[in-house]
């Protein structure tokens, strides 16, 4: 049985060599990756999936700005290639989608192939709205409204969220659910 649920301090070393698995080290040259340099994903919304005592999925936010606007941006998603088609990726997503809704996250970009995360209600990007500090594929560039409307009429450079900018949640809203997460044990969990 795979066992969904957070990251620990512990998992480090095994997401980083699922990440050469499924990545190799071509990963480090796309534009993507430079809003993970210097920059720790978004504290309490990076999920694992576990298939008895081995790590074999990861999913990580890390913070931007998409014009003016704070939002989060998905990624790696990696699942073990021998355990692909099991729904472990789009588990991954489902848990942690919903838990940046309920601390006020309002938007999610990535950067991947539509049909696949369609599934979790991603669509494409109008048309040349946002600038990336690298190649990115148009086609390619996915949002996800948290909240209806976060992004209407958003347009700009996409860049690393500014020092401070943790301004990604609604006030009060991201306290609110790491105390409510702590009276139900601290750990969400899903089994797949």
């Amino acid at each position: 049985m795979v066992i969904l649920g957070p990251e620990t301090a512990a998992d480090g070393a095994a997401i980083e060599a699922l990440l050469d698995q499924c990545f190799g080290p071509g990963r480090y040259a796309k534009t993507a990756y430079r809003f993970r340099e210097g920059v720790a994903p978004v504290d309490g919304l990076s999920f694992v999936a576990r298939f008895g005592d081995a790590l074999c999925g990861s999913l990580r936010f890390w913070p931007i700005e998409a014009g003016p606007v704070p939002a989060l941006l998905l990624g790696p998603l990696a699942v073990d290639p021998t355990l692909r088609s099991r729904g472990i990726g789009i588990g991954l997503m489902i848990l942690a989608l919903a838990k940046a809704a309920r601390e006020g996250h309002r938007a999610v970009m990535l950067v991947g192939d539509e049909p696949y995360y369609a599934r979790v209600g991603f669509r494409k990007a109008p048309p040349a709205r946002f600038t990336f500090p690298g190649p990115v594929d148009p086609s390619r560039l996915l949002i996800r409204e948290l909240v209806p409307g976060a992004l209407d009429g958003v347009s700009g450079a996409v860049v690393k969220a500014r020092r401070g900018s943790a301004a990604l949640a609604q006030p009060g809203r991201a306290e609110d659910q790491r105390n409510e997460d702590e009276r139900h044990g601290g750990r969400e969990q899903r089994a797949l």
